[in-house]
């Protein structure tokens, strides 16, 4: 059986510039609406970036800008669109925070669903976004990693979700969790430990909820 090898090579680089060319245009896109406050074509912009997230990344890298660039228009993109739908969810409301929220000192216990049981001490900032939660109807989860996440959706079937992480995990979660209305805030400072929330964003995001 005749293979054609030239016209199957030729076909896998047209798709491979194809490919390109629709990474950087999304890029394009995803930059303009990110710096304007103005999202353009917004179902492009994820679908690309998603499908193709570290080639997105890559180009960044050649053109010497932060790659973090890619998640910034991710979750700024993803905001924008499930903005009304979150704003206006009735049912089931979540907040998500990592666990490198947590104080040095923290005693809370992990449970092995829900993740970590907040005493709120007050050491960090997870008891004040406790607080505020419970005045505007969210359920507060603090959680280890992604895998809690799935554990919590399928446990406690929330109806929408507001998620706080660093860069690559907020936009990975947001793009896992889009099946309700969501909405991130990206941390100030991330690490493993004692990191930093933007705390008056979270509390504007759960205020603005109708309840």
């Amino acid at each position: 059986m005749y293979i054609p090898y030239e016209f199957l090579g030729k076909v896998f680089v047209y798709l491979m510039l194809l490919a390109f060319v629709g990474t950087e245009l999304a890029l394009l896109i995803g930059v303009y609406s990110f710096k304007k406050h103005r999202i353009i074509f917004p179902s492009f912009v994820l679908f690309t970036l998603y499908l193709f997230y570290s080639p997105a990344k890559w180009i960044c890298r050649v053109f010497r800008i932060r790659d973090t660039l890619v998640d910034d228009i991710l979750i700024d993109v993803r905001n924008a669109v499930m903005h009304d739908d979150f704003l206006h969810t009735k049912g089931k409301k979540i907040l998500l925070l990592p666990q490198c929220l947590r104080h040095p000192n923290c005693k809370a216990r992990c449970d092995p669903v829900y993740g970590y049981e907040c005493k709120r001490c007050g050491l960090c900032d997870i008891s004040k976004l406790y607080e505020a939660a419970e005045k505007y109807g969210f359920r507060v989860f603090v959680v280890p990693g992604g895998s809690f996440v799935k554990k919590i959706f399928k446990k406690y079937k929330p109806e929408a979700c507001l998620g706080v992480a660093c860069y690559n995990e907020l936009a990975e979660n947001m793009q896992a969790v889009s099946f309700v209305p969501t909405q991130g805030v990206l941390l100030l400072k991330d690490g493993c430990f004692n990191t930093e929330a933007n705390v008056e964003e979270i509390i504007h995001k759960m205020e603005m909820c109708d309840v």
